[in-house]
């Protein structure tokens, strides 16, 4: 039978549930085990696409289209799990199930209730990761133990181990011991209260992981072990990281928390091989080189609305022994500042996607100062679209040109609103979403970067370079190196005069991996270094920018 793990987190939000069970998720996998990872959300949206990204951070985008949380993200990049729809379900879509359920009268009149009818139809999609391939299901329970949105989550997953038995369930519980400075020591209390709240409704953790900014000492361990009703062995201490997030897996093992969680289920388990991990690690702590980049987007005081963004640049930089550097940028700034004060010295600029008209003459102005300047530059999604106005406007020669999105009356309509979205009315789930072909122009940079002459990318956009303007952009220079398999769609532009400009409709950051980079980040990352060492006599950013 397959097994299942569910990670809960306590006292405090944002404590790293996602991180950590894409780790366990990695040493589970990296022992011979097949796994499958979930995550259930107590926000009542129907899934994350229509949330702002100030509030929610970034949504990630699986391949079969679906709007994701961006822990989902944390899951591709450790593990090779096979994400689909059914690995992330909210509150809105288990409630919206449920009544459609009864709208059909599924329910035969039954009062539908919290329980069992919403308890159970969350104890559904847990279910449908399992199977007769799938060795464990590791599903993170978002949201804080209290919270009333997560109590129907919590209910379904105490059920669930009556369901299909205690020695197929195991529950970890991700938790603070703070330190509290004025007094000089860490506190307990809060885990025990924490913990206390699970046991009242019938949850027992089988093992703590405990967040922390100092060592736990074993008096305190012990402590915790006692009042919690766990061996101390259960008791995992999980200090803050502050080189990288992916030293988390190798802690966690020299905690030997694979091994208990091995043992508590039953697993026959085997030796697990992280060589790769600690070269990658080894890369990170001893770069060759240092380079900075500017990341000039809508959101940038929110650095999860990025997160995949960093996390790709930081894949490339390891590829190629280099320390990135990043600097956030709100493209409102350089409308205010101009580029040139807010953008000189960088080795590289990317400019990602984003919706609304805020801020867009701000990145239009921070690509022209990247191809004017001969600064790598790199256009993701919006950073495409921007990429094509500023292109039409100061090179083509349509001073006016625009998106649609931002001027419906504009002369030279350069990006215009995909065909089939012209009949949309829903905002939820209606873009042109997930994995899409598309062929590349032989012996174009795109193709070098891909080492190939056609490609699949992850999509999430509604309008789209109009073709009305090819011919007009590569007589200017801008050429079309990346289209639909039919031809119709532009899915990337490139500027073969130009050191390095990219520019993809695509989102070429969901499919990079700390031990595989994408090969699009890791050639602007390649040609950011090149000019790095080109111009290091100029005086660089970089000293004064925080670490990704």
């Amino acid at each position: 039978m397959t097994k299942h793990i569910f990670v809960t987190g306590g006292v405090v939000s944002s404590l790293g549930k996602g991180l950590t069970s894409a780790s366990i998720g990695m040493l589970l996998e990296r022992r011979g085990l097949c796994v499958r990872m979930q995550k259930l959300d107590p926000y009542i949206n129907v899934d994350p696409g229509t949330m702002s990204p100030f509030q929610h951070g970034e949504v990630y985008v699986l391949e079969d289209g679906s709007e994701t949380d961006l822990d989902l993200g944390h899951y591709e990049r450790f593990t090779h799990s096979v994400l689909t729809r059914d690995s992330n379900y909210t509150t809105g879509q288990i409630y919206l199930s449920v009544i459609n359920k009864e709208r059909r009268g599924e329910f035969l009149g039954k009062t539908v209730q919290v329980i069992p009818h919403v308890t159970n139809e969350i104890k559904k999609v847990i279910q449908k990761l399992a199977g007769s391939e799938t060795d464990v299901v590791i599903t993170e329970i978002g949201g804080t133990v209290g919270d009333i949105e997560s109590q129907p989550f919590l209910e379904a997953i105490r059920q669930f181990s009556i369901d299909v038995g205690k020695e197929n369930c195991l529950y970890i519980h991700l938790t603070l011991v703070p330190y509290l400075k004025a007094a000089g020591e860490l506190k307990t209390k809060p885990t025990q209260h924490s913990v206390g709240q699970l046991r009242e409704i019938g949850i027992q953790p089988d093992i703590l992981i405990c967040r922390s900014e100092r060592p736990i000492p074993r008096e305190d361990r012990e402590k915790i072990a006692l009042f919690c009703n766990v061996p101390l062995q259960a008791v995992i201490e999980e200090r803050d990281k502050d080189f990288s997030i992916y030293e988390v897996p190798l802690s966690l093992m020299e905690n030997e928390l694979d091994e208990l969680i091995a043992q508590r289920l039953g697993l026959n388990v085997g030796t697990h091989d992280l060589e790769d991990w600690r070269d990658l690690l080894h890369r990170l702590r001893n770069p060759d080189c240092e380079i900075s980049i500017a990341v000039v987007g809508k959101y940038a005081r929110h650095r999860d609305a990025y997160k995949s963004i960093y996390e790709s640049l930081d894949h490339a930089g390891i590829a190629h022994r280099a320390q990135i550097r990043i600097q956030s940028i709100e493209s409102e700034q350089i409308e205010r500042e101009g580029p040139e004060r807010s953008l000189g010295g960088f080795d590289g600029i990317l400019v990602p996607g984003g919706f609304g008209e805020r801020g867009i003459e701000g990145k239009v102005e921070t690509i022209r100062f990247a191809r004017e300047k001969g600064i790598p530059f790199f256009g993701i999604c919006l950073g495409m679209q921007c990429a094509v106005i500023e292109f039409a406007r100061n090179v083509a020669g349509l001073a006016e040109a625009n998106s649609t999105e931002f001027d419906k009356d504009t002369p030279h309509p350069v990006i215009c609103l995909l065909d089939e979205q012209k009949t949309m009315t829903d905002k939820g789930g209606t873009m042109r979403l997930g994995a899409q072909p598309a062929v590349l122009t032989p012996e174009s940079r795109a193709a070098e970067a891909y080492q190939a002459e056609s490609l699949s990318e992850r999509h999430r956009h509604r309008y789209e370079f109009n073709n009305t303007y090819r011919q007009q952009f590569a007589a200017h220079g801008m050429l079309v190196t990346g289209t639909s398999p039919d031809g119709k769609l532009v899915e990337i532009v490139e500027i073969p005069s130009h050191p390095w400009f990219i520019a993809v409709q695509f989102h070429p950051e969901f499919k990079s991996k700390p031990t595989d980079a994408h090969p699009l980040f890791s050639r602007f990352i390649q040609a950011a270094i090149r000019r790095h060492s080109t111009h290091d006599d100029v005086p660089s950013a970089s000293s004064s920018l925080p670490t990704s």
